[in-house]
């Protein structure tokens, strides 16, 4: 369809936001005016009055830029062919840079203050909407260094990123994969058709573009190795310049996180492979395989099973779905749903995939592509989670501490999956469509706790390595991963030989300990879902403690409160619960 073609109830209502062009324009020259006074506070910010001030202006400009940014953006994302909406989200990008130079200073200064400055505006009740930013400040002083050094910290900090950048010219430009012939049709092959084809019902599909893919990569292997080693003595060389014990505590400091979260991880999925396995074993038995390859672990194990539902009846049931959440939480999500918070359908220009975004001055906004499949119906529950985690933040919290951090992020939508998912293995009757339900929660499972967790375990040993001297090669890097797979995936699948090389097709890599927030995101979210589900007194805590909690304090300290302590056993073992008792049905349908 044209946009012009898509019904109105099934477009978001942006005007919510920004009324008309003149009320943006207004906007942007309020915001425009505003920037110099911002940088006349430079030099005056140990001044408690002009630090308030300061402070004061900032939240409620940044407020008002953060409101037409998001307007124009998602403008723009209804059809990329508008001129008018991509001239404006081109507007709001260059004012972007400018209003970063004006308050360049603010952090800097502030943290270059005496502490005992920072702790009176700290206990100082007119900056109780500031306090947790000011806080953090104090937290990170003793990793801030003189000027010298980071003055030269900065002037390394290009060349030190080299690889990164080296990483993403290669997987994005330069590597190229022999096409895979499909009914005697060539069909390019590349990181976006890969997924698709290695769930192809043809094995010798899945296997070519297998092979294919690895021989891509193994080609520049040598490149590769050398260019991640140089990645990891960057990690390892910034968080000994700013005296943190390793790579690990630095990435995991910025997001108040203890270390002992990461190691629990590893601890808790290295004591849990036995449901793993059996879920591997499993799909061998169902798929009628002598040998299980790894290019088989994608195929779905259950046909013919869709729940191919119109836009209305899926709203029906996630709203449904949600009921033990409480009428409240209902009646906000038939709010997005009657009101225009939601953008439905597919059209011509539209951005692709699905996301929730919001401005504080107004309520969240949901993009989506519905098409009537049952993995679309979960991404309504999904994005509606995310919906409501802003929406309850937004009324519960000033703007300087609305936003939450990207180690929660998930939460709040996955647990959305989860409640969905029990919803409908309780009132589906077809058999089928119950065996496609829990091979699409076994195999999220899979790809997200285990799999991300297979990944944390190998950056942890890599910049260990790094760390005692030991060098990283294609071959130590290679079997140290093949090594983990074997672990991981078990007996009842072959590691071939050139899943060795997977770490050296994964981007994330180059952003250090970042993947593990996928598997405790998953584990946080589970432990919730279960929590939610044997006692309803806890919708409290859970609305109170952590969709209500923004970004007030650290997101450690929030699940906590929220009684989900990822430095414990507990939420794992929910988690597992949770993949057992789906793997224990499974196994009596079949």
């Amino acid at each position: 369809m044209k946009r012009t073609e898509v019904e109105n109830k099934y477009r978001w209502h942006l005007n919510d936001m920004v009324a008309s062009a003149d009320v943006f324009d207004g906007i942007f020259a309020e915001v425009e005016k505003a920037l110099p006074v911002l940088e006349s506070y430079k030099g005056k910010l140990g001044n408690r009055d002009d630090a308030l001030a300061l402070l004061k202006l900032d939240a409620e400009i940044s407020q008002k830029f953060e409101l037409i940014y998001v307007y124009s953006h998602m403008y723009r994302d209804e059809d990329a062919n508008n001129g008018e909406a991509s001239a404006l989200a081109a507007r709001t990008e260059g004012l972007a840079g400018k209003y970063g130079t004006a308050v360049s200073y603010v952090s800097s200064e502030l943290g270059a203050l005496g502490g005992d400055v920072l702790v009176g505006y700290i206990h100082d009740p007119e900056f109780s909407d500031f306090d947790f930013m000011l806080k953090e400040i104090v937290r990170r002083k003793e990793h801030i260094l003189s000027d010298r050094e980071e003055r030269l910290l900065a002037l390394s900090s290009e060349a030190l990123r080299t690889p990164y950048n080296v990483a993403h010219m290669l997987f994005d430009a330069d590597l190229k994969f022999k096409p895979v012939t499909k009914n005697g049709k060539k069909i390019e092959l590349n990181n976006g058709s890969y997924g698709e084809l290695l769930s192809d019902g043809d094995r010798a599909v899945r296997r070519k573009s297998f092979n294919n893919l690895y021989d891509g990569y193994i080609a520049h292997i040598n490149t590769i190795a050398a260019n991640y080693a140089g990645n990891v003595k960057a990690d390892n060389f910034y968080a000994r310049a700013r005296g943190y014990g390793d790579c690990l505590e630095k990435s995991l400091f910025g997001d108040g996180v203890p270390t002992s979260v990461y190691t629990n991880l590893i601890d808790a999925v290295n004591k849990n492979f036995a449901p793993l396995h059996r879920y591997i074993g499993l799909r061998k038995r169902m798929l009628g395989l002598k040998e299980q390859h790894m290019y088989d672990l994608y195929v779905p194990i259950v046909e013919n099973a869709e729940m191919k539902l119109p836009y209305e009846e899926a709203c029906e049931i996630v709203k449904s779905a949600m009921a033990p959440m409480g009428k409240e939480y209902v009646g906000l999500l038939n709010k997005s749903m009657t009101e225009g918070w939601i953008d439905v359908m597919p059209s011509e220009g539209k951005r692709g995939g699905a996301y929730s975004w919001s401005s504080y001055a107004t309520h969240p906004y949901v993009l989506l592509n519905y098409t009537p499949t049952t993995e679309d119906i979960f991404t309504l529950a999904h994005e509606l989670g995310h919906c409501m985690h802003s929406y309850y933040s937004q009324n519960n919290q000033p703007y300087a501490k609305w936003d939450y951090q990207i180690f929660v992020a998930e939460v709040a939508s996955i647990c959305n999956e989860t409640l969905l998912d029990d919803y409908l293995m309780k009132n589906v009757k077809d058999d089928n469509v119950k065996k496609y339900l829990l091979s699409l929660r076994l195999n999220r499972f899979r790809t997200t706790l285990f799999r991300q967790a297979m990944f944390a375990e190998f950056e942890y040993n890599a910049h260990k390595m790094d760390l005692e001297g030991k060098p990283l090669t294609v071959d130590s890097l290679s079997e140290m991963y093949l090594e983990l797979n074997k672990k991981y995936y078990g007996s009842d699948v072959v590691s071939d030989d050139r899943i060795a090389y997977e770490w050296a097709r994964i981007p994330h890599f180059y952003n250090a300990f970042y993947v593990y927030k996928y598997s405790t995101g998953m584990t946080a979210a589970t432990s919730i879902a279960h929590n939610i589900l044997k006692n309803p007194d806890y919708v409290d805590v859970y609305k109170t403690k952590f969709l209500s909690a923004g970004g007030y304090k650290s997101p450690y300290d929030i699940l906590c409160d929220a009684q989900v302590d990822l430095a414990t056993v507990k939420p794992y073992d929910d988690a597992f619960d949770f993949f057992n008792a789906a793997l224990d049905e499974l196994e009596k349908l079949c």
